[in-house]
């Protein structure tokens, strides 16, 4: 498995920073989750890393292959959203690990 590179990636909504100039190494084979409070830019990162959201600027890579530019359908990239992955009658730590 590849790694995932986010170089200098930027996103506005009508005004609105929502990602700024962001730089994020994945490496391949690493669990990995985006926290943070309401707002601050997990959803739009993992919608450009998936291709629904397309950055203003920087890159997204997969291993040397820029995805940037290309469609939804033709990336290698799975996204799990919190809404459809977590059971409300267990903690934290059992959420995490029944993907496991």
């Amino acid at each position: 498995m590849d790694e995932i590179r986010l170089e200098h990636l930027s996103k506005e909504f009508s005004g609105f920073v929502a990602v700024d100039n962001v730089n994020l190494t994945i490496k391949g084979g690493e669990l990995f989750s985006f926290l943070g409070p309401s707002g601050c830019g997990k959803t739009t990162l993992l919608r450009m890393i998936a291709g629904f959201e397309i950055p203003k600027q920087g890159r997204i890579l997969i291993g040397d292959q820029d995805i940037t530019a290309l469609p939804p359908y033709k990336r290698q990239v799975n996204t799990i959203f919190q809404n459809y992955s977590l059971f409300p009658h267990m903690t934290l730590h059992d959420n995490v690990a029944f993907g496991l």
